[in-house]
């Protein structure tokens, strides 16, 4: 080794060995008689001491022509440091510096690599692996790193095996676009890139694996976003012979375990939530519930009154802003533009505020009395000094836009603390979605997904109606995880296909292999699998994916380090069968 020790475990009780240390210049201190150089790798930082009445001159002058980001190799003796640094672990110690090489050289970087750096986003996403020399990022991947030993060591622990499953798969066409990948051998046929293990993972089921789990590679073409990128990685789990309850057991006590080992955090049993619950009281099937704001709806009262706003909509619902009924009308106007905006997509905003001697201040007052509004007081279970906020219009986007003025203000009003962790079980998701463009269904998880116990004849004559037999677990509004108990029965599996639209031979063509492997004795199973990326973003504090993944695309989902997509030669085009059009 190069190295006698890494530049984060030197201490007081080291004093007088003789160490030798590698890594980067961070920082150099010249004042004349006496040089200070700080180095760095992984592990932390080491202050190197020299001193021009004692220190070799040669080794003087190699500290003089060194600069930041250097690679060196320094010998010497552990001395007490005079002015201690607490804000570092090796801050009671110093090496008076004996011998010095640089090992080599560096170009002066970019940016300043320190805790807190100069350098925006675009820039540090090109130098990529000199970003992650910093000690935010550096934390973030050795957060990720402990995470993902854990998970394994929970799923040893219990059973499970890990499994990998192929990369080079069959494009399907529910879900998210694919990433293809163009056949040489086979002309004009293409490979998907996976967007889970699905398929593979209820085979190992009928395989007789009855535990597998594996922490796995998946890739979607969709839009990116903070907590998106086109490659991302998941727990991907299964289990035979089990029930939903089963499952949200095993995996909520994974998380548990998770809390307990990374953060030493106990949590409690997490809740069960409905589906048709979240999206009442939050307007939103992830509901953040640190904080409470729930909704409350007025149809019957705020109706028949003359307010066409009201009269013409679908619904009418607010919520109750504990004690701000002192904001100013600049404070109300901002709310109003943010519910504007388009990517809320409200069209006004109603407030009631209820004052200290029991009025109401209403935006609204010459369309309703003051017992009118008193009766809405009641439904929000206003007290004075409340704010009661309100919207209207069709109901499910009146909804979404209500969740986003509840989380902002959430936000702004400090509800949403990110040392507080308040997870759920939501339950009881509708099976299917109708989509209006194509006039047909789509599954809501995937066309494995089972119906709820019960349900299942009305496939055939309700499919709207059916609830899946599903479960995602929210944790501080962020859907970490999602899974279902899967069809294992041929019929229960050809219905699903119908009322997804599939004739016979389409269900055949694309899902062939798995309907034949259900004819050789599949067990009952169900799974779930997690956005790990997002499990570290919640333990690191933050909403981006990006700043816990060593090498991610921007939100054009470009690399710009290696400045990928890129074009490739007319050869290979040619080899792979594919004319460009001009």
């Amino acid at each position: 080794m190069l190295r006698t020790h890494n530049c984060g475990e030197l201490r007081i009780e080291n004093a007088g060995n003789i160490v030798t240390l590698t890594g980067w210049v961070q920082k150099i201190r010249d004042k004349g008689g006496m040089i200070w150089i700080d180095v760095r790798d992984r592990y932390g930082i080491t202050q190197l001491i020299f001193d021009e009445s004692k220190s070799n001159p040669e080794v003087l002058e190699i500290a003089r022509t060194t600069g930041r980001e250097f690679v060196i190799q320094a010998e010497g003796e552990v001395i007490e440091r005079v002015s201690k640094n607490n804000k570092i672990r090796t801050g009671d110690i110093e090496i008076f510096v004996n011998e010095l090489k640089i090992l080599n050289k560096s170009k002066v970087p970019p940016f300043t690599i320190e805790e807190e750096t100069d350098g925006g986003e675009d820039l540090r996403m090109k130098y990529r692996y000199l970003d992650l020399r910093r000690r935010p990022l550096k934390e973030n991947m050795l957060l990720r790193h402990h995470i993902m030993q854990e998970t394994r060591n929970y799923f040893s622990n219990k059973d499970f095996i890990e499994v990998e499953t192929p990369f080079l798969i069959k494009s399907t066409p529910e879900g998210a676009r694919d990433f293809v990948v163009p056949s040489r051998i086979s002309k004009g046929e293409f490979y998907a890139l996976p967007q889970s293990p699905q398929t593979f993972k209820q085979l190992l089921m009928v395989s007789g694996f009855d535990r597998y789990f594996q922490i796995v590679r998946c890739f979607r073409d969709e839009d990116l976003r903070a907590d998106r990128q086109p490659e991302f990685t998941q727990i991907d789990c299964e289990m035979s012979f089990v029930t939903r309850e089963d499952i949200m057991q095993v995996f909520e006590g994974m998380m548990k375990h998770l809390f307990k080992t990374i953060k030493d955090i106990e949590l409690d049993d997490f809740p069960v939530m409905q589906y048709s619950e979240a999206i009442k009281k939050y307007g939103s099937d992830k509901p953040d519930i640190r904080f409470g704001m729930t909704f409350h709806e007025l149809n019957e009262l705020a109706k028949g009154k003359g307010f066409n706003v009201f009269d013409n909509a679908q619904l009418v619902v607010g919520i109750k802003v504990d004690g701000a009924a002192d904001w100013s009308r600049k404070q109300l106007d901002a709310l109003t533009d943010f519910v504007r905006r388009p990517q809320v997509g409200a069209k006004g905003l109603v407030y009631v505020k209820y004052n200290q001697d029991g009025s109401y201040k209403s935006s609204v007052d010459k369309f309703f009395s003051q017992e009118d509004i008193g009766k809405w007081a009641e439904v929000f279970g206003a007290k004075p000094n409340d704010l009661l906020l309100i919207l209207a219009g069709e109901s499910e986007q009146t909804r979404k836009a209500l969740s986003e003025l509840r989380l902002k203000l959430g936000e702004e009003m400090g509800l949403r603390d990110h040392s507080v962790f308040a997870p759920l079980w939501i339950v009881d998701f509708p099976l299917l979605e109708w989509d209006q463009e194509s006039q047909r269904y789509y599954a809501m998880h995937h066309p494995f997904t089972s119906p709820n116990p019960g349900e299942i004849e009305m496939l055939d004559t309700e499919p709207g109606k059916v609830n899946a037999n599903a479960y995602d677990m929210v944790i501080n509004g962020v859907e970490l995880g999602g899974g279902s108990i899967r069809i294992h029965d041929k019929e229960i599996q050809q219905k699903m296909f119908k009322a997804l639209g599939f004739s016979p031979e389409e269900a055949r063509a694309q899902f062939g292999f798995l309907l034949d492997a259900f004819e050789y004795g599949a067990p009952p199973h169900g799974g779930i699998a997690f956005g790990f990326d997002r499990i570290c973003a919640l333990f690191g504090g933050t909403e981006s994916i990006r700043d816990y993944i060593a090498f991610p695309k921007n939100n054009s989902a470009r690399d710009v380090m290696i400045d990928a997509p890129s074009p490739i030669s007319g050869d290979q085009l040619q080899e792979l069968h594919i004319q460009l059009r001009s």
